[in-house]
């Protein structure tokens, strides 16, 4: 038996040993496979960012593409980038063992992704050759092209690309353009605090920008002063000194006019670059230098006038201490899926890479999201306006939802509990359909809910990763669009600079809802905006529908006693325009926090349109053929007959409930333009009323 048992673990580590063997070899075989040559190539023509009308609204200028030679960088700006990006950068072969071992342990006590590990050269060829995915088979291939990189630059010829292909902010890509950006000089005369400076910024250049924010930058810096005197690069008595030196800035290049037009725009390009990387494969080098030309669907008079909106203080509610609240908004075209327009931060920045809050943001969107997860299903399954829904005490296995007012009606109809977005007879209802209906509803409209969203709560928005603006947009659009779902967009093509088309949207439209339910879902909403929640984001002069949408405070100890909500939306639409505004804190605590209700984002939503439909001609929704009114106007009457009936019976309904995560008043609906008003006269906005279901 002891013999059998050597011979099995013999056999064993035997196989253990031929299997890595093998899967050495396989790896050595790709790697050695992979072609990095055209990291030795120049740096091509500038790519152009045209409008939907076909006028240059973005380049990345040559200005912005000026390589230096190894030989020209001074070594403070050799050993800073070295010290604060890759300390170990002399030592591993491209990829460093040792910081993903750190990296990984970080991470498990965490129980998050917390912590990064890759060198220089894995940021260089992630730049140069892979698209920003963050799977598991991405960082394998970045792997696998830095140990070849490593293979075949030396380490002075790897810096040296780094450093000319990596963006500084304020529109400066390399590091001679950044010098000449911030200092004015060539990079041949920086100093050592100069140089930190630099080298601190690729890490994140919106929240360092010595232009935007000179005390993170200052910050920024001198960490990175620190880390090179820990690392034995500079003296103590050098490090002193450089502390001790201010920013100095030298007048940043980009003038007063072009930051400001950047700053309008600045949303809308990042989602087009990102929209290249992830749809279209193509990789940040041949974006910035690849010379193409890139068509997207922007609307300069809509971005433009969410532009404007969004530099207004005043149509914006903060918290209780003065903080100013994020936002974020997306506008489509329901008849194209075009992205008209973007704004991801009511900060006036044109940084590049910074979070994007219209298409990156994931937050619950609160009754907004009744449409899509219960009465677009619910009438796909035969329900209509003037189906009764159960309103009253519910309870479904602990579950309980009420209504904003503390209320219950008994019965109510489908039109009342969507006009006054009534909380239980949605969830009631959801209950009756089925929450994967709903589910499945959701996905057609493009957003797929994990499996952590399957159940109840979904009816109030009570999801587990949240939605963005962008994503709310494209779903409210099948719905203006009568039940078309055409994918939201913001590239039409992308070609080289001799005209050779390399990517095209091509996306046809998709029949998620019947159109006769979609119309009559639009007239829904049409009430609610006209006689209900959504009332401050009517389009003067334009038939609006939309639905508004608020989240309470997490019931935590840390807000017991406060009286706010966390989150504010309004999504609607117009016949010429579809779009969705977000209102809250990156990170809601017992300082960030509103007391505005759901109001401030419709108001938001409805200036935002008048300013951009304010030279067309007002339409009317137009209904599918063969829709007829005569006939509802008829079912109603025959549902008023039966109502008495109905409501008699409603306790054999039963009692089942969802998620209280929503509050109405609607009386304040007026009071919130007050405040606006008198915001408006103090030249900043701190909303006082609650609205909202």
């Amino acid at each position: 038996m002891k013999k059998n048992t050597r011979r099995l673990i013999t056999w064993g580590l035997g196989a253990a040993a031929l299997s890595a063997a093998l899967l050495f070899l396989t790896a050595a075989s790709y790697v050695t496979s992979l072609d990095v040559s055209k990291l030795g190539e120049p740096l091509a023509q500038p790519t152009v960012i045209l409008d939907r009308d076909g006028e240059e609204i973005y380049r990345l200028s040559v200005r912005k593409f000026e390589p230096a030679s190894i030989e020209r960088m001074p070594d403070v700006l050799l050993q800073a980038i070295v010290a604060v990006e890759d300390r170990r950068y002399y030592e591993h072969p491209g990829v460093d063992v040792r910081s993903i071992a750190r990296a990984l342990y970080v991470d498990l006590r965490q129980g998050e992704y917390a912590e990064g590990a890759s060198t220089i050269t894995q940021q260089l060829a992630k730049t140069a050759f892979l698209t920003p995915d963050k799977s598991i088979e991405r960082k394998l291939k970045e792997a696998a092209y830095a140990l070849k990189i490593d293979m075949s630059y030396d380490k002075q010829e790897v810096l040296e690309r780094y450093l000319n292909s990596i963006y500084f902010g304020e529109g400066a890509w390399g590091v001679q353009a950044a010098s000449r950006t911030y200092f004015g000089k060539d990079v041949s005369e920086l100093t050592l605090p100069e140089a930190a400076l630099l080298a601190g910024l690729p890490k994140a250049p919106s929240r360092y920008s010595p232009v935007d924010n000179p005390e993170g930058a200052l910050e920024r810096r001198n960490i990175t002063l620190r880390l090179m005197a820990e690392q034995g690069m500079i003296t103590s008595e050098e490090l002193e000194a450089a502390l001790a030196a201010p920013l100095a800035l030298h007048g940043v290049s980009v003038e007063a006019a072009e930051r400001e037009r950047q700053a309008a725009f600045a949303s809308y390009i990042d989602a087009v670059l990102r929209e290249a990387e992830e749809r279209y494969g193509m990789t940040e080098r041949e974006l910035m230098a690849g010379g193409y030309v890139i068509a997207t669907e922007m609307d300069r008079g809509v971005q433009e006038a969410a532009a404007a909106v969004y530099a207004d203080p005043a149509m914006f509610p903060d918290a209780p201490n003065g903080a100013k609240a994020e936002s974020g908004a997306a506008f489509v075209d329901q008849s194209t899926g075009g992205i008209r327009a973007l704004i991801g931060s009511r900060e006036r920045s044109d940084a590049y890479r910074a979070f994007n809050r219209a298409t990156q943001l994931k937050r619950q969107p609160g009754s907004a999201f009744k449409p899509i997860a219960v009465y677009g299903p619910a009438l796909e399954a035969g329900y209509t306006p003037n189906s009764f829904l159960y309103d009253g005490p519910v309870d479904f296995g602990g579950y309980r939802p009420a209504n904003w007012d503390g209320g219950y009606r008994g019965v109510v109809t489908l039109a009342e509990a969507v006009r006054q977005s009534w909380n239980v007879p949605a969830v009631w209802l959801l209950d009756q359909i089925g929450v994967e209906r709903g589910r499945a509803f959701a996905e057609k409209l493009g957003i797929a809910l994990p499996d952590g969203d399957r159940n109840l709560s979904i009816a109030l928005g009570g999801l587990s990763e949240g939605v963005s603006p962008l994503q709310m947009a494209q779903a409210f659009s099948a719905f203006a669009a009568n039940g078309e779902l055409r994918r939201s967009h913001a590239i039409r093509e992308i070609a080289t600079h001799d005209g050779e088309v390399v990517a095209r949207h091509d996306g046809e439209a998709e029949r998620v809802m019947d159109a006769n339910h979609a119309y009559t879902l639009t007239l829904l909403l049409q009430h609610a905006v006209a006689e209900g929640t959504g009332r401050q984001g009517a389009v003067p002069g334009w038939p609006t529908a939309g639905k508004t949408g608020t989240t309470q405070l997490p019931d935590t100890a840390e807000f017991a006693g406060v009286d706010g909500v966390k989150d504010l939306w309004f999504a609607g639409y117009t016949p010429a325009l579809t779009g969705a505004v977000w209102i809250g804190f990156d990170r809601t605590d017992r300082e960030h926090y509103l007391t505005a209700s759901s109001a401030a984002a419709a108001a938001v939503f409805r200036e935002i349109m008048q300013r951009s439909l304010a030279d067309e001609t007002p339409t009317a929704f137009v209904p599918p053929p063969g829709y007829r009114e005569e006939e509802k106007r008829e079912e109603k009457e025959e549902k008023k007959e039966g109502r008495k009936e109905e409501k008699r019976g409603k306790k054999e309904w039963g009692s089942r409930g969802g998620d209280d995560d929503e509050r109405e008043d609607e009386e304040k609906d007026d009071e919130w333009e007050e405040e606006k008003e008198e915001r408006k006269e103090r030249g900043k906005g701190k909303g006082k009323d609650r609205e909202d279901d």
